[in-house]
């Protein structure tokens, strides 16, 4: 009988930080999608919008590392419920960019805070070297993705 390879998923990096962003996700997406029937993928690009408006839907995928489709999807929700506003960006008008509108700007202001407070209290668990560890290591880690993909 050919011996199978073994992958013991509970010390598996990838898995256990996926599971760890999906928890975090759905702890905070629990607190807004009945308030604002948005979900996990709606409330990233409303995030990401926050942040950096002006964004191409292409743009939006690569900061969230979401897949275009996804985004896309979410995008054309956004827009049907007049949550995102879409232009062209200045001279070019081939290329469209996405913005926050009024309504999509309220929702990020309520839920930013509440995001950043689950976030504090999570991280409240750690000590501040652990957290000041935690983010250089997350830091090397996402260098390092650079370096996977290059080989």
């Amino acid at each position: 009988m050919p011996r199978h390879a073994s992958l013991d998923l509970e010390h598996f990096l990838p898995y256990r930080l996926s599971v760890l962003s999906n928890r975090i996700s759905q702890a905070i997406a629990t607190r807004y999608a009945q308030r604002f029937g948005i979900g996990v993928t709606e409330w990233r690009v409303i995030a990401v919008l926050g942040r950096y408006p002006d964004l191409s839907a292409g743009e939006v995928a690569a900061r969230t590392a979401m897949d275009k489709v996804a985004v896309s999807r979410a995008v054309a929700r956004l827009l049907e419920r007049e949550l995102v506003e879409r232009d062209t960006h200045g001279d070019d008008r081939r290329r469209s960019v996405l913005a926050l509108s009024r309504g999509g700007q309220r929702i990020y202001d309520e839920i930013a805070p509440l995001a950043l407070d689950l976030e504090r209290r999570l991280l409240s668990r750690l000590e501040s070297g652990e957290r000041a560890a935690l983010d250089a290591l997350l830091d090397k880690l996402a260098d390092g993705i650079a370096h996977l993909t290059e080989a």
